[in-house]
């Protein structure tokens, strides 16, 4: 059976890996092992490591997010509401600095004193982070039922050869889910407006090829014009703008409008250039003030041949758009290195990892 692609999340971005074991030692060796782009905390006391779980969802919830709802219990029945959709918010959360420190994936050893990892697993079941039990042998059957009950999403052996390589397969595929239950109440929302390629599982996959092959670590929905925006580490802003023909027919008419020089309306009619008028306070459509300096403007369009046809071109994105230029993944981790002390050079942990994991597992 052909496997369903997976949809596309309205955004994406680093985040934190919590690693929870009573083994200072193997937390160390554990946390510098990984793979860099998994930045990670750690915690070998479970009392604080439930607080600060805590702690980080009430800021979770308190940002600003695309979705509100409004109750108006005087003029309307009380399960009855109105649902406010600001799509502009979504490419915002890059302009917040502790977007990376969002707990994501929660890997968890099973044997600890205080609690063991099920319990605690327990404890913060209604928390949208995803969780990883680290088990030693002993523990395979008590994890298939933990896992069966939706307790965790994935165990893995300490005393696997591969353990560590598992490890960091399962907290990339981790995050990804992540962010797809993020997006999933969004995602039915602006599939009803004009953001069909979201549901289109060629665009998705061009929009993957794209971060992999240009370094991006982050994308966001962008709507106006509609596209993806994307960072990569040094946090360098690009636009994927993407059009479809209803939506050039839309620039043509507007440059119709608004006098264009006939260079740029032939170029629009025939599909060669696709413009990001981005001026500050603009629409993002052709104004007349922009006369012959339209060039500047546009791109040569590249096209994807989904459920229709698209046309897609990367432009670097004004710095207008946010308040302040968002915090770089790089920048992150560099402030946590220097938090915790951590040296650069981490052969002394890559010697202990198989001291370790056996002493634990």
């Amino acid at each position: 059976m052909q496997k369903k692609p997976t949809p596309l999340p309205l955004y994406a971005h680093p985040t934190l890996t919590v690693l929870v074991d009573d083994s200072d030692s193997f937390l160390r060796s554990l946390s510098f092992q990984l793979d860099p782009i998994h930045a990670s905390k750690t915690f070998h006391d479970t009392t604080t490591a439930l607080q600060w779980l805590r702690h980080s969802d009430q800021g979770r919830q308190a940002m600003p997010m695309p979705l509100h709802m409004n109750f108006d219990t005087q003029n309307q029945a009380g399960d009855q509401f109105n649902v406010a959709l600001d799509v502009d918010a979504i490419y915002r959360i890059a302009g917040q600095p502790q977007r990376f420190a969002t707990p994501a994936v929660l890997v968890v050893d099973y044997s600890m004193p205080q609690m063991n990892g099920l319990e605690f697993c327990e404890q913060v079941r209604d928390l949208p982070c995803k969780k990883i039990l680290f088990t030693g042998a002993a523990d395979e059957k008590i994890a298939v039922s933990a896992f069966n009950q939706g307790l965790i999403d994935r165990y893995i052996q300490k005393s696997d050869d591969h353990a560590l390589d598992l490890l960091e397969l399962e907290v990339t595929a981790l995050q990804r889910s992540y962010f797809e239950d993020q997006s999933d109440t969004l995602r039915e929302l602006v599939l009803l407006h004009n953001y069909h390629f979201l549901g289109d599982p060629v665009l998705a996959l061009q929009v993957q090829r794209l971060k992999q092959d240009m370094g991006f670590i982050e994308h966001y929905l962008f709507a106006n014009p509609t596209g993806i925006v994307f960072l990569d580490k040094s946090g360098r802003t690009r636009l994927m703008m993407i059009a479809t023909e209803q939506g050039l027919a839309a620039h043509y008419e507007m440059a119709c409008d608004s006098d264009a020089p006939q260079s740029l309306l032939d170029a629009l009619r025939e599909r060669r250039v696709l413009p990001f008028f981005s001026d500050e306070g603009g629409d993002g459509m052709y104004a007349r003030h922009m006369g012959d300096n339209w060039h500047r403007y546009c791109a040569m369009p590249q096209l994807c041949q989904g459920r229709e046809t698209y046309y897609w071109a990367l432009f670097d994105l004004p710095p207008h758009y946010y308040a302040q230029p968002p915090l770089a993944y790089t920048e992150f981790l560099r402030a946590q290195r220097e938090q915790a002390n951590a040296p650069a050079i981490v052969t002394s942990a890559r010697r202990g990892w198989q001291r370790d994991r056996e002493t634990t597992s």
